[in-house]
């Protein structure tokens, strides 16, 4: 049986991914800085929990040890894990070579290289680093998860104020919809040592849009604002680079996923 080892299980994507991998009965390995104790809920059955850190190297070789394929989902958005993130990626890479492991698959971002967010660049750097790696990698690009777009919205209600960015859309997608994306190249991998796979969400819509589904989903409180997004993520987005029309995948819409999610 194929053993699928996750880096940085423990993190929305990694979760979904776990979960993905649990329903086609495969052996799972969740390896990550911490794990849920036994009987916390964010615990999934199936799943061999581990602990491991990349960056210092602590319980990697034993985490690694009989993984037949790496999906790394690890993920930071500050300050020093930031910026250790690429030599983090790196430190799979590496360890996975050692391991015998016959391919790693990365989750990155869409056109993550042409936005000069630091986040962004970080992503892409590490995109890079697993197409020039001495095994065989897949690098999945997406498009932002629902969870992030729907946290806008969140966030902005506790202000009483929804924001929608002038001339902003987005393709949002669920990590379960993504997670079989991840799985699949895992498992298959295509005939390339370096295979590259676009993922978007089902449907393009403005942001204004999502914000009326949200709003209209949570009932939560607040005015659907129309607003600015200066600097260069506001122009990334008004370009359209968030966006892949062309490799959209079938599967959950941003208001269904708010009733599962509310439900």
């Amino acid at each position: 049986m194929t053993v699928i080892g996750v880096a940085g299980g423990t993190g929305t994507a990694g979760k979904a991914v776990l979960a993905e991998a649990v329903s086609r009965g495969l052996a799972v390995r969740s390896i990550s800085r911490r794990v849920p104790e036994a009987g916390d809920p964010r615990r999934l059955a199936g799943v061999e929990y581990v602990t491991a850190d990349f960056r210092s190297g602590a319980g990697v070789t034993e985490a690694m040890a009989g993984i037949d394929v790496v999906v790394d989902t690890l993920d930071a958005r500050t300050g020093a894990a930031l910026r250790a993130l690429p030599a983090t990626s790196m430190a799979v890479l590496a360890a996975a070579q050692r391991a015998g492991v016959s391919r790693c698959v990365l989750l990155s971002i869409v056109n993550a290289a042409e936005c000069s967010m630091p986040y962004y660049q970080v992503q892409a750097g590490r995109a890079r680093s697993y197409e020039a790696a001495d095994l065989a990698t897949t690098v999945v690009y997406a498009t932002q998860f629902h969870n992030l777009v729907a946290g806008l919205f969140s966030a902005g209600s506790r202000m009483a104020m929804i924001p929608s960015f002038a001339g902003v859309s987005f393709q949002p997608i669920a990590t379960a919809d993504l997670a079989k994306v991840l799985v699949d190249e895992a498992l298959n991998g295509g005939a390339t040592s370096h295979h590259l796979v676009t993922a978007g969400g089902p449907t393009i819509w403005t942001m204004k849009s999502l914000a009326e589904q949200w709003k209209a989903t949570t009932h939560r409180r607040g005015v659907i604002t129309s607003m600015p997004l200066p600097g260069s993520f506001g122009t990334f987005l008004r370009a359209g680079r968030n966006l892949v029309p062309e490799s959209a995948v079938d599967g959950v819409e941003f208001r269904d996923w708010l009733r599962e999610t509310a439900g």
